[in-house]
């Protein structure tokens, strides 16, 4: 016999309605739309110095979509990831100046060359936590620059020059600025994107559980060292790219190319964009690229400038321009827990 249940006094939930920009933001088609745009700037800003910024701009989101499965997706701070990125850059253009290829056959030799590079700052190193492994990664960062600086393959101080450009088909200039603005485009929005998709996947949700908590994510049988190294390797062949487009951009590499600050305005960039969302990290990113160009007016103040809207946006929205879905501060959190604890100081 079944009974009859009312549930006219079940508890409903009940959800805030969504504004037309939460919609805006949430809809699965901003990304085209985003990319749309980036396909139609050439043609409002056509300049060559124009192109050239935001071919930079573009290599800078790949740059930090790569980063960010390091540190948003799974948690770990990185402060060298810009020596994945002189790796690439370096492999490519020896091969490519030694052998006279375009840079596009030197790929599975950099995909080689930055997967080691993952596996040796990984493999030793990500059994440490927190302040200990930054110190390491930022020792990685700065032995490869210092190592690029002191051999002879590598140019040493000089670096590298004449480099190849990515192809050559006919009469096709890929090096014509416009060209490779385009191709430097459609490569960053796939890696976005995979990067995005691989956010979402089996992989990507045990790399946030090791980033929310590791000694329950290993109790739940995530083998957790396993899980860090992939994100080491996924981001360090994310770098590796960025270095080819790097070294095709501007036809040379040099090791002053990749010093400690690059790492920093990448992983500033992640941070101001929103850790763990891919779509903050872009955000993030064309602002830390772009924005020094836009007060460029302010001469010898635009650092200056530049640094204090940081801080500012840092205060005032410290989980980022666009944090990750389910992201709350955890005051807020505990706030719900405990009411009394509102308004306290």
């Amino acid at each position: 016999m079944t009974e009859n249940v009312d549930t006219t006094l079940a508890p409903k939930k009940v959800g805030a309605p969504q504004s037309f920009l939460s919609r805006v933001f949430e809809s699965r088609q901003l990304g085209w739309v985003a990319l749309g745009i980036a396909l139609l700037a050439p043609f409002v800003i056509a300049t060559p110095y124009a192109l050239n910024v935001m071919t930079t701009a573009a290599i800078f989101v790949l740059l930090a979509s790569g980063l960010n499965i390091v540190v948003g997706y799974c948690g770990l701070l990185d402060l060298g990831y810009i020596a994945f990125m002189a790796v690439g850059a370096y492999t490519s253009g020896i091969i490519a100046k030694a052998f006279e290829l375009p840079l596009v056959f030197t790929i599975p030799a950099v995909l080689v060359m930055t997967v080691l590079a993952g596996l040796i700052i990984g493999a030793p190193t990500l059994r440490l936590r927190s302040d200990y492994l930054a110190i390491v990664t930022l020792g990685f960062g700065e032995i490869t620059r210092i190592t690029a600086n002191n051999l002879t393959i590598t140019g040493g101080p000089s670096g590298i020059f004449g480099i190849p450009g990515l192809f050559e088909v006919g009469d096709f200039d890929s090096q014509e600025p416009a060209v490779f603005y385009y191709i430097t485009v459609l490569v960053v929005a796939a890696f976005v994107l995979a990067a995005a998709r691989l956010g979402k996947s089996r992989l990507g949700r045990a790399w946030r559980f090791v980033r929310e908590d590791e000694d329950a994510a290993e109790a739940m049988g995530i083998h957790t060292y396993k899980v860090k190294l992939l994100a080491y390797i996924f981001g360090a062949i994310w770098g590796g790219f960025g270095g080819i487009l790097f070294a095709a951009h501007l036809s040379a590499v040099s090791p002053q190319s990749f010093i400690f600050l690059q790492s920093a305005l990448v992983l500033m960039a992640v941070v101001l964009g929103g850790m763990g969302n891919m779509r903050g990290v872009v955000i993030g990113a064309l602002v830390i690229s772009l924005l020094p160009e836009l007060l460029r007016d302010l001469s010898d103040y635009r650092y200056l400038a530049f640094g204090l809207l940081l801080v500012v946006v840092m205060v005032f929205r410290p989980q980022g321009f666009w944090p990750a879905r389910g992201y709350e501060p955890e005051r807020r959190k505990m706030e719900k827990l405990d009411p009394a604890l509102k308004g306290a100081s």
